[in-house]
Parts: structure tokens; C-alpha cells; sequence
């Protein structure tokens, strides 16, 4: 009798996750590159063609931990309450974050997340690989962000008089009818996000490796989202976002 799917679905992903504790406990006791894949394998006591089979990289051993947040911003963007603009339901879901004290943040002062966190910066092979992450993640929140735009101008489309009855629905000939409407201004405001978090997160994580106590270290950087959401919006224009 062969085993029921969702018994199978669970060995896998507990051996899954068994090779990928013990890869990650091999690279901070030894470092990312001291470490080959046969070590790990053997480590794991599975033979290496089933580890490939779980992990296509030695890399993904280590980045796979990040890819639940993958597309997160765009789904914050998309799922946000009508009426809160795009911007505002990052900044908020960012301050949330930074109150669970989420990892991924770079606020989380145990001892595990901080040496985790140095093992991805420091380490030349996987701060190279997080950026085809980041890529992904921009790519999400660039469609998210246009989706946003488009339903945005349909509103205002829908709710403008008609200028030919209404000489106060008129366009202002002093406004700048392009500003903030190019195709390409969702990618570069995800762009602009995507960048700015990675630098929090970085501050964060480094704050905390250096010893500032985690109160300090929360007080700025909310402090800090703040700022960096004051230059996003200004940056940003009024149009949708």
C-alpha cells in the first residue's frame, strides 16, 4: 500500500528542512566556503544527488530561509485596504514587522539570527546570490504597483465631470500632464523600495552586532522607516502611489 500524498508531502519537507539546519549549522561553525556539498551530504546522511534534489545550489542551502518573503511587498500592495495607498501599506506593514521583531527585518537580536545574518553579508557568493531574490521581489512589487496606477486612474477617470459641461474639470495648463505617468515609474519607485529596505534591514542588523540594545535599536529604526518613507513619497508624486 502505498503512503497517503500529504504523508509523503511531510517527510519530504522535514527532510528538507533537516538538510538545510544542518548545512546552515556546518557554514557558521565553519564558514560558507570551507564547507562542500559532500560534507553536507554526509552530515545529513543522504547522498548527494537527493540533496540536489532539494537544493539546486550550495546557495539556496542558506537563501532558502528568505524565500517565504518573496513577493511580499507586492502582496502587501495588493491585499492593502481600499483607500490606503500603496506607500502607506509598506510603511505600515514595515512598522509592524519591526514590532515582531521579524528576522527578516534585521531587528531580532538572538544570537542565531545576528550570526545568520552576518553569514549572508559577509560571505561574497550568497550577498550575490540575494540579489536575484531582490530582483524577483522588484519584479512582484513593480506589477503590483502599476496594477495599483491603472485602478487608481480608472477611479479618477470614472469620477471626473465631464469637461465639456463642468468648466471647472477643465486641465490646469500650468499642470504637468506626464508627471508621475511614465510606464516605467512603477519600476523605479519598486526599485527605490526594494533598496531602501535592504539598507534598513542592513542598519538594523549591524545596530544590533554591534551591541545597541534592542530597545535603542527599535526606537531607531522605526524612526528611521519614517524618514525613509518621507523621501520615498516626495520622490513618489501623488499619482496612485
Amino acid at each position: 500500500m502505498s503512503e497517503p500524498e500529504g504523508l509523503r508531502a511531510l517527510k519530504k519537507q522535514r527532510t528538507r528542512q533537516a538538510i538545510a539546519d544542518t548545512a546552515i549549522g556546518l557554514f557558521l561553525a565553519n564558514g560558507f566556503d570551507q564547507v562542500s556539498v559532500a560534507e553536507i551530504a554526509a552530515a545529513a546522511e543522504v547522498s548527494k544527488p537527493t540533496l540536489f534534489r532539494y537544493f539546486a545550489t550550495k546557495e539556496e542551502l542558506v537563501l532558502h530561509r528568505l524565500s517565504d518573503h518573496l513577493g511580499e511587498a507586492a502582496r502587501v500592495v495588493r491585499e492593502r485596504p481600499p483607500g490606503l495607498p500603496p506607500l502607506a501599506a509598506l510603511e505600515r506593514h514595515q512598522l509592524e514587522r519591526l514590532a515582531a521583531h521579524d528576522p527578516v527585518t534585521g531587528l531580532n537580536d538572538h544570537p542565531e539570527v545576528l550570526a545568520f545574518m552576518r553569514l549572508v553579508y559577509d560571505t561574497p557568493g550568497l550577498s550575490s546570490h540575494l540579489r536575484d531574490y531582490i530582483a524577483e521581489d522588484t519584479d512582484a512589487l513593480t506589477a503590483a504597483l502599476a496594477d495599483a496606477r491603472a485602478d487608481a486612474e480608472r477611479a479618477d477617470a470614472d469620477a471626473r465631470p465631464d469637461p465639456g459641461t463642468d468648466p471647472d474639470a477643465r486641465p490646469d495648463p500650468d499642470a504637468d500632464p506626464a508627471a508621475g505617468t511614465g510606464p516605467l515609474v512603477p519600476r523605479l519607485i519598486a526599485t527605490q523600495f526594494i533598496g531602501v529596505r535592504q539598507e534598513l534591514v542592513l542598519a538594523n542588523w549591524r545596530r544590533l552586532a554591534a551591541g545597541t540594545p534592542m530597545g535603542e535599536a527599535h526606537r531607531l529604526a522605526v524612526a528611521e522607516v519614517a524618514e525613509a518613507f518621507a523621501l520615498l513619497r516626495d520622490g513618489a508624486g501623488p499619482r496612485g502611489y
